[in-house]
């Protein structure tokens, strides 16, 4: 319990943190929004009745009071640039972009576990010379596919899949809206964008974690007691490489978070990348602090859940 009230605790402070960061940097930002909004040739009256509409006139200490409790009731503000509600401009852009990762994700280890296993050094097996291609390939495609970064992926795959192929229609987005199928279809390639480069470098986590056990004293003894190898990989080496690899797989699921901003660029998804970079560029500092604060929350959310995860397949981690 200790344990548990410790992680949440952190959680809570370092969001504390994070917020006043955030709510900090947007002030020292270079650019005034009334100005944007209103223009260069705006009247000085003009901008000072729309700062205080604004409340951008008010203390620095009184606004982020008033952001961070308008936030913890759900009220994101209004936008600057669009003129309606955060809230209501990031609905389906939030989901549009959790859609994107959680099916990047669930490729990533759709891919990752089966061959990291199947390709894992063992011991006493009849196709060992097909073993041994299986992994050669893996090994290759595993160092090309790392090689390349989601941005160039993301190109390659739509000049494959879309321009060569036509399997779907280059920055024709299909919302789930219209079309689940159709929205699916489309999402899968920049999922795969995202995904294979994580599957790669799972891939290698998990044949180097099953390499470091097979010396383990535990592994010998299961081997002389006549064990088949497949009963060793699974049922005795899989729960001792639980913890690096669940830990792993939340980095990446941390790193889809960025990538996805990449790729909504490339195959043109109006998800929340896109509302983020747009944001920044027109001082919408309403938009851009409850992104900020949205993501800051995930990432230290599956912080802490990984940690309590890790914690119940492994009782022996501590504070």
């Amino acid at each position: 319990m200790r344990f548990i009230l410790r992680k949440l605790l952190t959680l809570i402070l370092t969001l504390v943190v994070i917020s006043i960061l955030a709510f900090l940097a947007f002030q020292i930002i270079p650019g005034d929004p009334a100005i944007l909004q209103l223009g260069e040739n705006a009247t000085p009256e003009n901008i000072a009745v729309l700062r205080e509409e604004m409340g951008l006139d008010r203390p620095l200490p009184v606004r982020y009071g008033a952001w961070v409790g308008e936030l913890l009731f759900g009220d994101m503000g209004q936008s600057y640039a669009h003129g309606i509600p955060v809230r209501e401009l990031l609905e389906d852009r939030l989901l549009i972009t959790g859609g994107l990762m959680a099916f990047g994700f669930l490729l990533t280890v759709a891919i990752a576990l089966p061959l990291g296993l199947l390709t894992a050094e063992r011991w006493g097996d009849t196709s060992r010379r097909s073993r041994r291609v299986l992994q050669g390939i893996t090994t290759g495609a595993v160092q090309a596919v790392m090689a390349m970064p989601p941005l160039f992926l993301g190109l390659l795959l739509t000049f494959l899949f879309g321009a060569t192929l036509r399997l779907f229609v280059p920055s024709e987005f299909v919302s789930f809206h219209s079309s689940l199928g159709g929205h699916l279809r489309y999402m899968l390639f920049p999922a795969l964008a995202i995904a294979l480069p994580k599957a790669a470098m799972t891939i290698r986590l998990i044949r180097s974690a099953v390499g470091d056990e097979l010396g383990r004293d535990y592994v010998q003894t299961a081997v002389s007691r006549g064990s088949a190898p497949g009963d060793v990989l699974y049922r005795q080496i899989l729960p001792n490489i639980l913890v690096p690899v669940v830990t792993f797989l939340t980095l990446t699921l941390i790193m889809m978070i960025s990538d996805s901003i990449v790729i909504e660029q490339v195959f043109s998804i109006p998800g929340a990348g896109r509302l983020l970079i747009g944001a920044i560029g027109a001082r919408d500092y309403p938009v851009v602090g409850a992104l900020v604060v949205i993501i800051a929350t995930l990432v230290m959310t599956l912080h802490t859940l990984t940690d309590l995860i890790c914690k119940a397949i492994d009782p022996r981690i501590t504070l």
